[in-house]
């Protein structure tokens, strides 16, 4: 087949079609429609030169560029190119040899609109925002979460006892860091034993729900073990690195998490080596609805005014991702039309550079269906971790009330001492 089949300006795709958004630039000598066409073929039936194998039937399924708006390109792809409940595979041609390609100088997945039949054919989350929420008792509030710190080099019961104090503070969650297997100063099973062990003991002294999301990124196997150790010990949550895991890992975790019934906190470690770069790469958006359909209960989305990079525009739109059930398409987002089919929501994990004076923009920004996560925010103040989940509590407690932080700050000292030392500054 040539690649100027593969091109059908004006086709309008059915609702059953995968829509992919790209934005092309395309190699010296050939236009966008060449590229575009270029990349249709290679993400579906094509290859570089005609073959005498092609049936009708091949024919019918070949993916379209249909609309080219600036650099700018939708292709269409039939239902008959992917194996539901796949994302392996899925990722394989949309996101697979495209992006090696000589006919493109870059190359970017923007977004994508994913049909019923593949929504359904994926899990979705197991607790979703509501049901995470239920699990610790949190109401209107957003959760909060801290990293010890520094996030590798602790041993067991160092950690431990800093994972006391954090809860101790107020902070509900205690996260291990995207590093943070189990090193020979830190075996995984001594740190989760204890770091549950000063759970209990936390919410025996403050009357509130604790948990622990224990990172058990690892080789499958060893991976699923580590769960079911967490699960044995009485934990609720589990953390993974899901990209460096992959997403079939993710997936055989979710099946096996039906018996388990561990909620999943999905770290995106790996992203920004190919999210970053806004010319060439995949998006976090199409990241984001991914993670969602496959099933993870929280994932990071940025801060804006972090130590990493965020933009304002993707930060929101992954919000929405998320926790929406619909999405409009908007153009100026580079977002396709969304629906989820009643796959549960998502909790956007705001981290990175945070403390408690930054709390405000984020609580505004982000809403209270949201995990703040405050490490080195906590772990930096001035008088200890204790005080600084106390500090961090305080700066949510004077959003609720309306309050400013400068003037809440008069009567609760663990603030005030964080703004002395932060203040309103944004990492770099």
């Amino acid at each position: 087949m040539r690649y100027e089949e593969f091109v059908e300006l004006g086709y309008v795709p059915g609702p059953d079609e995968l829509i992919a958004l790209y934005r092309v630039k395309p190699a010296k000598g050939l236009t966008l429609e060449d590229a575009a066409g270029r990349i249709a073929s290679e993400s579906s039936v094509g290859t570089w030169t005609e073959v005498k194998t092609v049936t009708d039937f091949v024919r019918s399924i070949r993916a379209r560029a249909y609309e080219i708006n600036g650099n700018y390109v939708k292709i269409a792809y039939k239902p008959a190119l992917f194996e539901p409940g796949n994302m392996p595979q899925i990722f394989s041609a949309i996101a697979g040899n495209i992006f090696g390609m000589k006919a493109v100088r870059s190359l970017r997945l923007e977004d994508v609109y994913w049909p019923r039949e593949l929504v359904e054919s994926f899990p979705g989350p197991l607790y979703g925002v509501k049901g995470v929420k239920d699990i610790l008792k949190v109401g209107k509030r957003p959760i909060t979460a801290t990293v010890p710190k520094p996030k590798v080099g602790l041993n067991p019961q160092e950690y431990a006892e800093a994972a006391y104090e954090i809860m101790v503070g107020g902070i509900d969650l205690v996260k291990d860091d995207e590093n943070n297997a189990s090193m020979k100063f830190c075996k995984f099973k001594e740190r989760v034993e204890l770091v549950l062990k000063a759970r209990e003991k936390a919410e025996r002294e403050i009357g509130e729900r604790k948990g622990y999301l224990a990172n058990i990124t690892a080789p499958y196997g060893e991976m699923l073990r580590r769960a079911n150790l967490v699960k044995d010990l009485g934990g609720e949550f589990v953390m993974i690195d899901i990209l460096t895991a992959g997403w079939s890992a993710l997936q055989e975790f979710r099946r096996e998490n039906e018996d388990l019934r561990l909620a999943i906190h999905a770290h995106r470690a790996f992203h920004a080596a190919f999210t970053r770069n806004p010319l060439h790469g995949v998006s976090m958006k199409v990241i984001a609805g991914a993670a969602r359909l496959v099933g993870v209960d929280h994932l990071h989305i940025g801060t804006v005014i972090g130590k990493l990079e965020s933009r304002k525009s993707e930060v929101l739109a992954l919000a929405d991702i998320l926790r929406k059930e619909e999405i409009k398409a908007c153009e100026r987002r580079r977002l396709l039309e969304k629906r989820w089919w009643n796959k549960r929501s998502v909790i956007p994990v705001s981290s990175g550079g945070l403390h408690p004076g930054l709390i405000p923009y984020v609580i505004k920004l982000l809403g209270h269906d949201l995990i703040i996560q405050v490490g080195g925010g906590v772990m930096g103040h001035p008088r200890g971790p204790l005080c600084g989940a106390r500090a961090v509590r305080q700066a949510i407690e004077a959003v609720a009330e309306g309050i400013d932080l400068e003037e809440y700050a008069k009567s609760h000292i663990e603030l005030r001492d964080a703004l002395s030392k932060w203040s309103f500054t944004r990492p770099v």
